[in-house]
């Protein structure tokens, strides 16, 4: 079976390429910038392809050489808080970059199974009586990029009503663990700890938003989810991937913290609170553990220790 990855070279993206080596042909798109660093252990053993989801030519060009049978479609502008300050570009990398994509598989000669990753921020603003939150829930995106995210799933939902592509949507909630990028809170915070310890920072911890609750899944776990959602899920449906359980900001960080002897002070930084917040994501995974019977193994406990010391190995 060959597999392609866009944004391989992610967080997700390198996870998930390391869990299909085991039995697929692995390959993964790039860019001409793309950091290397999260598959330099595994680059002998997968073929990139320098390829830009915004240009049509180039993802066109990508389908007709690998000739996938799955292709996961992980490349996006990924950062919720970016998205407010660059709402043109994540609009067009994310909604364009999709268009893009379909239309090449549209055009060329083969009919993979297409994941295009979703997200829990597409449910945005959400009533206290509507958690755990279903597939069914209103979508109500509070960030420009939870709007890409939900044009993403209805253009995956049109293009295989419309022309028979084999499209599965999953909505992950928050998936945590090494090599998280330390735009987002979890690796932020673990970073952070991490630099203190080793003395290169001064010991106060910046914070943003400690209030917010949200349902956070081992990446690990995420990725065997997504192999699992192009084998066993219906064309053109979504899929919750998420725990069950929710967690406050704020009890996150007291885990981290918990895990280093250093007596650390906190603040709150204005610069990282958002125009808007999501106050609580919590989800219910149910349809998709029927469909598939899968269910997250790895504790939190376990992701967050893991997280702080990938950031202890590199600071």
């Amino acid at each position: 079976m060959r597999a392609l990855i866009t944004g391989i070279t992610g967080f997700v993206g390198s996870h998930l390429a390391e869990h299909l080596l085991a039995d697929h042909d692995v390959y993964g798109t790039i860019r001409w910038r793309s950091r290397l660093d999260n598959i330099n252990h595994i680059k002998d053993r997968v073929k990139l392809i320098e390829t830009d989801i915004r240009d049509s030519y180039s993802i066109e060009k990508a389908i007709k050489s690998v000739e996938p049978d799955i292709i996961f479609h992980l490349a996006a502008q990924s950062f919720v808080h970016t998205s407010f300050h660059a709402p043109q570009e994540t609009l067009t990398t994310n909604i364009v970059g999709t268009v893009n994509l379909l239309e090449a598989v549209r055009s060329s000669s083969v009919n993979p199974v297409v994941q295009i990753a979703g997200s829990s921020e597409e449910y945005g603003l959400v009533l206290p009586n509507e958690t755990p939150i279903k597939e069914t829930n209103p979508l109500r995106p509070l960030s420009p990029y939870g709007v890409s995210k939900v044009a993403e799933d209805m253009i995956a939902f049109q293009y295989h009503k419309s022309y028979g592509l084999k499209t599965v949507i999953t909505r992950a909630f928050n998936h945590e663990g090494p090599r998280r990028g330390d735009v987002f809170s979890t690796s932020n915070f673990a970073k952070q700890i991490a630099e203190i310890e080793k003395g290169v920072k001064q010991p106060v911890m910046f914070v943003g938003n400690l209030n917010a609750s949200r349902d956070f899944t081992d990446v690990r776990d995420v990725v065997r989810a997504y192999a699992l959602a192009v084998q066993k899920c219906d064309y053109g449906e979504a899929y919750n991937i998420c725990s069950g359980r929710s967690w406050k900001i704020n009890d996150m960080l007291q885990l981290l913290l918990s895990f280093s002897k250093k007596k650390i002070e906190v603040r709150q930084d204005p610069a990282r609170m958002r125009p808007s917040d999501v106050e609580i994501l919590l989800g219910d995974y149910s349809k998709f553990h029927k469909k598939t019977g899968w269910q997250p193994k790895i504790p939190f406990e376990q992701t967050m220790k893991d997280l702080l010391d990938y950031w202890r190995n590199l600071s």
